[in-house]
C-alpha cells in the first residue's frame, strides 16, 4: 500500500469542513490521512467529532498567551504527530508570521469568497451588497498575509435574487464540503510525488 501524506487539521468550532476532509480519507486511494485535529477552542465540537472517530485530538485555550507563544505550542503538537500539512478548516486565528514560515507551502486554508475578492469576513455579506452575479469559495495556500497565498481551487456559485448572506452560506458551503477534501488530495499526491513530503 502507498504512503499517506500525514495531515494535521486546526479548528475552532464545531469543524465540519475537518468532518468532510475525514470523510474523503476514509476512501482506500485518498492521498492523506487525518493524523491529529488541533484547536484554540478546547470546547470545539468537532474535537469530539475526530475523537469519537478514531483520531488524535490536541486543544489548547489560547487566551491570555501571545500569539507566536500559543503557535509554538501548535507546532510541537504537530510536529510530535509527524504532520507533514496543515489544513486550517474553520480556524478562526490568524496564525504568527514564524509559524507560516516554518510550514511554508504546507497550510492549506479554505475561505468562502472567490479570492481574491473579499479577504477577512462576512464575504457573503459583502458579495450581495456589492452586486456580484457569483460567489463561491476557494482554497489556497497560507502566507503570513490574510487569506493573500494562491489560490489552489475555486467553486463558483450563483447569487440568487433572493439571497441572503445566510441563505448563500448555507450554499456556498455545501461546495465547500466537496472542494476542500479534493484539493488537499490533489495537494498532498502531489508533494508525495516530488519526493519531498517532509
Amino acid at each position: 500500500m502507498s504512503p499517506k501524506l500525514r495531515v494535521g487539521v486546526m479548528i475552532s468550532g464545531r469543524g465540519s469542513n475537518m468532518a468532510s476532509i475525514l470523510a474523503a480519507a476514509e476512501a482506500p486511494d485518498c492521498p492523506y490521512e487525518v493524523v491529529l485535529v488541533a484547536s484554540n477552542n478546547p470546547e470545539a465540537p468537532g474535537l469530539a467529532f475526530a475523537d469519537e472517530r478514531g483520531v488524535a485530538v490536541w486543544a489548547h485555550d489560547h487566551r491570555g498567551m501571545k500569539r507566536a507563544e500559543f503557535d509554538r505550542l501548535v507546532d510541537a503538537a504537530m510536529r510530535a504527530a509527524n504532520v507533514q500539512m496543515i489544513a486550517l478548516a474553520g480556524y478562526m486565528r490568524l496564525l504568527s508570521p514564524e509559524f507560516v514560515e516554518s510550514w511554508a507551502g504546507r497550510i492549506l486554508n479554505i475561505h468562502p469568497s472567490l479570492l481574491p475578492k473579499y479577504k477577512g469576513l462576512d464575504t457573503h455579506a459583502r458579495a450581495i451588497a456589492a452586486g456580484d452575479g457569483e460567489a463561491g469559495c476557494s482554497v489556497h495556500i497560507v502566507t503570513p498575509e490574510l487569506d493573500d497565498g494562491p489560490v489552489v481551487a475555486q467553486t463558483r456559485v450563483p447569487i440568487l435574487a433572493r439571497d441572503t448572506p445566510e441563505t448563500l452560506a448555507e450554499r456556498v458551503l455545501k461546495e465547500e464540503h466537496r472542494l476542500y477534501p479534493a484539493a488537499l488530495a490533489k495537494c498532498a499526491a502531489d508533494v508525495l510525488r516530488s519526493g519531498n513530503p517532509a
